[in-house]
């Protein structure tokens, strides 16, 4: 009984450290159609889950005609597509509204994750940090 006592407490342990400090998520917004989604679709939608930004905060997309996200506590309504919403633990830290080009988009992510969510390595590493 003893044993099973310390098992349960050494698991219960590792399950606790295993789970981070901070849930990040990026949420894009979009609608079907949008030009916009689709050249971010193209120039960026490949690219984003193998940068460094892309392995620690990964990405929802919400049809905003059809899915429900009042799950999430916005700041404010969402009006444009696409509109990039940072979330931590299902509230909104920041946002990004429209995509004129990857340039953009990659300096205002950048800009929009704060340091806790920088888990490993050097934050002024950078987003485009591709790795194989």
């Amino acid at each position: 009984m003893r044993h099973l006592k310390t098992w349960i407490m050494v698991l219960a342990a590792s399950l606790l450290l295993a789970v981070p400090a901070h849930a990040f998520e990026l949420l894009m917004f979009r609608r079907v159609g949008c030009p916009w989604c689709a050249a971010w679709d193209r120039e960026i939608g490949p690219a984003y889950p193998r940068t460094d930004i892309g392995r620690r905060i990964p990405i929802r997309f919400i049809d905003l005609d059809r899915d429900d996200a009042t799950k999430f506590r916005l700041k404010g309504p969402v009006h444009y597509t696409p509109t990039f919403v940072l979330i931590e633990d299902d509230h909104e830290v920041g946002r990004i509204e429209g995509y004129p080009g990857a340039d953009f988009f990659w300096s205002r992510i950048e800009n929009l994750v704060p340091e806790r969510a920088h888990t490993t390595g050097d934050a002024s590493a950078g987003a485009r940090g591709i790795t194989p």
